[in-house]
């Protein structure tokens, strides 16, 4: 009898058949050995190696790295790695925006400015004001420019409409609050996000001075009636906003609103004089919202012709 019970096996109808299944008893799991661990171990260390050397040479710039590739025979040796960032995207020093308040209520095309944007961007079109997110969007004078006396103003003035949107601020005050680092400035001046580190926390609404934050109350998705797959959509909880279109300055191209407005906005580098922003700013008045805050807005508003500078207002 401790025979048959010191066998693994027992006969059943011809079959082999575990004795603990005999018995009623769940089969014990199997123990590998030491160098079985080992192995298994070794495995998952080489692919979490190989992910972060994957990893890093995906995120872009010129540099040389030394990292791990996989052999023919599994074993991981030290490789240099180099690789040059895009050369066919645009660049500058200081991303600013422009717009020609006259043009752009001329072209009377605020629709189609809005819809490049928001189509594009994925942005939900939600009809309660109280959720809803905008990226871009039409406001008159009197409330884009609270602060200012418009009491003298010209009336083609006073009467115009406004494209309003994230106005990419030198010192912004969103990147200061943000907890988890999710709203950052980058070096050309443009304030971007990382949807996957915003928490929802609106630290960064209750900051800008602008209102041009929004935060997804609702999942987004339902309401976008077209996904465009070369962008990505946001979850709720997640705060979005105009991020100047990067990922279309990346490719060589210019802001969809900026395309879209007729030539009533215009874009570039303010920091080089050649520039078109630079030479619009030149030749005439402008504005910029609140700047006594000292947020240092990068969108400028032109005025009318005129010899004098910006206002800074």
């Amino acid at each position: 009898m401790s025979e048959q019970m010191n066998n693994s096996l027992v006969q059943r109808d011809g079959a082999s058949v575990p004795i603990s299944k005999k018995l009623g008893q769940k089969p014990r799991p199997s123990v590998p050995n030491n160098e079985q661990a080992g192995s298994e171990q070794m495995k998952r260390r080489d692919f979490f190696k190989v992910g972060l050397a994957v990893t890093a040479v995906s995120m872009g710039g010129a540099a040389a790295l030394s990292t791990l590739s996989a052999c023919g025979d599994g074993t991981l040796v030290a490789a240099d790695l180099e690789f040059e960032p895009a050369t066919a995207g645009l660049t500058a020093s200081h991303w600013a925006m422009v717009i020609d308040i006259r043009r752009v209520n001329d072209a009377a095309n605020f629709d189609k400015i809005i819809s490049a944007c928001h189509k594009n961007h994925n942005v939900p079109q939600i009809n309660d004001p109280k959720i809803e997110v905008k990226w871009i969007w039409q406001d008159d004078f009197e409330h884009t420019f609270a602060d200012l006396d418009s009491q003298h103003l010209a009336h083609e003035i006073k009467e115009s409409a406004l494209p309003v949107l994230c106005n990419h601020c030198e010192n912004p005050a969103c990147v200061r609050v943000c907890p988890t680092q999710a709203t950052f400035k980058q070096p050309d001046g443009i304030v971007n996000m990382d949807y996957h580190r915003c928490i929802g926390c609106r630290f960064c609404m209750t900051g800008c001075p602008y209102g041009s934050r929004s935060l997804n109350y609702v999942d987004p998705r339902p309401y976008i009636d077209d996904i465009n797959p070369d962008f990505p959509t946001r979850t709720k909880g997640v705060v979005e906003k105009c991020n100047f279109c990067v990922e279309r300055l990346a490719l060589g191209e210019m802001p969809y609103c900026v395309e879209a407005s007729d030539g009533a906005i215009m874009f570039g580098d303010l920091d080089d004089p050649s520039s078109e922003v630079c030479k619009a700013l030149a030749g005439h008045l402008s504005l910029r919202r609140i700047a006594h805050l000292g947020t240092g807005p990068s969108v400028y508003y032109l005025l009318s012709d005129g010899s004098g500078g910006d206002e800074n207002a």
